[in-house]
């Protein structure tokens, strides 16, 4: 070897790893769209629900002592909520609501486990799931508390019991949360997860375990809580509650103590991590008198009436920069009802100079490749789409496919600079036949609106089924221009907002147990001066 070629081979290889690193660094939306990329099926994971013998779902305290504490959102930083429940529930024929002034609804805090100066007082509530048929069995809640804090300091981790202290041993024990950051473009939560059809299986576990090492600070869960709409009231589960009980069951049964054993599972993250969630079609859970949402609605802290939507389906709240708008695929969407007017209303009072970020979340995405639920959400994305690109929405998250995919940034089935990038997560919620099912299975596309649509006066969608840039175009073995990423795996994905034009992306697989690892890693940008402009007016098909 020449004297001087090892130092030259030295930079040579030098210049290749930077350059291999420089290769590594994540894609970035402002190029212009990406190539469609589709990545084989790999492990999936345990889609088996957990018993109600595991230790993790079991009730771990007595008397009036609070369970299942979690903490949500307000609509600003300088307040949010604390949840839980007291006594437990009942099940049988014949159940007997707990009173809810029984035991008071209190939340002790301050800045220092040993210092909770401050004190709030809410509400409380029970609610029943009642089937008035022959042999099943109905169920009455424990006690659930919903406690509004206010005029706290934003991105100021605060120490909080909840409970009575009129009561011996009705208080928890001593958790803590922290706020979102002050509202303004320069200041942003680290990092976000989001989740969708979480359930309660041991892929929940995965998915849980693997997110919270990703030390979030906030958490989306875009519908489908816990299944319990997949067990009939006397405890037996199924993998599919059509296939086993529809010829035999005068109701869709539910057994509602899923949702405590979910409680209860998830009140490590809960309690510490604010989780905002969306419903899903299982939250649907029909019951007497043609009720549904009993649980959803009844469990949960919302923003609507600090929002002004003054319904659990659809509400908004600020973190730091990003203003959020979660809406519902499952209660009206008409440009004439109640929650259009309101999600109009809403976008017309968003600063973008204080709030550059807009993001949505539902549960139904509109833009799927998968043949499970492939357009089935077709009349919303009709209603809605125009209103939200109108406003220049920068992300929208949705669930329900149990399965990964993101978009390019789209409007009406074409590639359009000031789109939405559409985020489809999933995890293995349900049973493992629900979650095998939507794998990818090559094959001719179903028909996608062979039944009227109840939000729009029975109506079908179909007109953009058969022409214009929907027609014929999106099968899985033909992957449309939208479509940039999608992989059949189940986790969850963690959004960083580094700025006011730059957010970092990323999935992760529960099969990449190294929380650092990404299978799938983009920037998405923001371009405001091209496409904010466009935001002042509502755009024709």
């Amino acid at each position: 070897m020449r004297q001087g070629s090892l130092p030259l081979l030295l930079l040579a290889a030098a210049a290749a790893v930077a350059a291999a690193a420089v290769s590594a660094e994540p894609a970035s939306t402002l190029p212009g769209p990406s190539r469609p990329v589709t990545v084989a099926v790999g492990d999936r994971g345990h889609a088996v629900d957990l018993p109600d013998t595991d230790p993790r779902v079991q009730r771990r305290v007595t008397g009036w002592a609070p369970e299942q504490v979690a903490v949500a959102l307000s609509a600003a930083p300088t307040s949010a909520w604390v949840s839980w429940i007291t006594g437990d529930f009942q099940m049988g024929g014949a159940v007997k609501p707990l009173d809810p002034s029984a035991v008071g609804s209190v939340v002790r805090y301050g800045l220092a486990a040993d210092s909770l100066v401050h004190e709030a007082t809410g509400e409380s509530l029970v609610y029943s799931q009642l089937y008035p048929f022959e042999g099943l069995q109905n169920y009455t809640s424990g006690i659930i508390h919903h406690v509004r804090l206010q005029g706290l300091e934003p991105e100021t981790r605060y120490f909080y019991q909840c409970g009575d202290p009129s009561i011996p041993d009705a208080m928890s024990a001593v958790h803590a949360f922290r706020t979102m950051p002050a509202v303004g473009p320069k200041s942003y939560p680290e990092r976000i997860a989001v989740v969708g059809d979480l359930g309660l299986t041991y892929n929940t576990t995965s998915t849980v375990e693997h997110m919270v090492r990703n030390q979030p600070d906030m958490v989306l869960l875009l519908g489908d809580v816990c299944y319990a709409n997949l067990y009939l009231t006397n405890g037996t589960g199924t993998d599919c509650y059509s296939c086993s009980f529809a010829n035999s069951t005068p109701i869709h049964e539910t057994y509602q103590p899923r949702w405590d054993y979910w409680g209860r599972y998830m009140e490590p993250v809960t309690s510490s991590i604010p989780m905002m969630v969306v419903e899903g079609n299982h939250e649907i859970e029909e019951q007497i008198h043609n009720k549904t949402f009993a649980s959803y609605s009844s469990r949960f802290a919302f923003p609507s009436e600090e929002s002004g939507s003054f319904s659990p389906f659809y509400y908004s709240f600020d973190a730091g920069g990003i203003h959020f708008v979660m809406l519902a695929s499952y209660v009206d969407y008409n440009r004439s009802g109640a929650q259009y007017r309101w999600l109009e209303e809403d976008l017309v009072k968003v600063d973008r100079s204080v709030t550059p970020w807009l993001i949505a979340g539902w549960h139904a995405p509109w833009y799927t490749t998968y043949q499970a639920h492939y357009r089935e959400a077709e009349c919303m994305r009709v209603e809605m789409e125009e209103l939200l690109y109108a406003y220049a929405v920068d992300v929208v998250f949705t669930g329900h496919v149990h399965a990964y995919e993101r978009s390019n940034r789209v409007f009406n089935y074409t590639l359009d600079a000031c789109g939405p990038v559409y985020i489809s997560v999933g995890d293995g919620g349900n049973r493992e036949k629900m979650a095998t099912a939507h794998a990818d299975d090559p094959g001719h596309c179903p028909d996608p609106a062979s039944t009227p649509d109840p939000f729009m006066g029975g109506r079908l969608c179909a007109a953009n089924f058969t022409t214009g840039p929907a027609a014929g175009r999106f099968c899985w073995d033909q992957q449309p221009d939208y479509s940039a990423y999608r992989e059949s795996s189940f986790g969850h994905g963690v959004l960083e907002v580094k700025n006011d034009t730059h957010a970092l992306w990323q999935w992760h697989r529960n099969q990449d147990l190294n929380a650092d690892v990404a299978a799938d890693e983009v920037y998405i940008v923001r371009e405001p001066y091209k496409c904010l402009a466009k935001s002042t007016r509502l755009l024709a098909y």
